[in-house]
């Protein structure tokens, strides 16, 4: 079940980019990250290469991921989510990744 939220999700992203791109002529691209050691994090939004969105996709609100805390701490300057399918928790853990449901996230997108 959870490769399809995060299908869902990719195609909510993708679909973002594409408006903004088109509406704004921004420089965007949607990226998944994987390094060398192995932390993943789901979906990475660029700006003129550059992170502006880290969003990592967990099907209940778990402990935050570390491997997104991990490249929050890389990239300071860029907003950090782990998003959620089940779960009430919308919060912003000690490292400045907001933790909320996917529906709250998804309606946040302009597009």
């Amino acid at each position: 079940m959870s490769f399809r939220f995060e299908n869902l999700v990719a195609c909510h992203l993708l679909k973002w980019v594409h408006y903004e791109q088109d509406c704004f002529a921004r420089d965007l691209e949607l990226r998944y990250f994987r390094d060398i050691d192995g932390r993943e994090v789901d979906f990475m939004v660029l700006e003129d290469r550059k992170p502006i969105y880290l969003v990592e996709c967990k099907w209940s609100d778990v402990q935050v991921s570390s491997s997104l805390e991990y490249l929050k701490g890389k990239f300071p300057k860029a907003e950090a989510f782990q998003i959620h399918a089940e779960g009430k928790k919308d919060y912003l853990s000690n490292s400045g990744i907001r933790v909320c449901p996917a529906s709250l996230f998804l309606s946040q997108l302009s597009a």
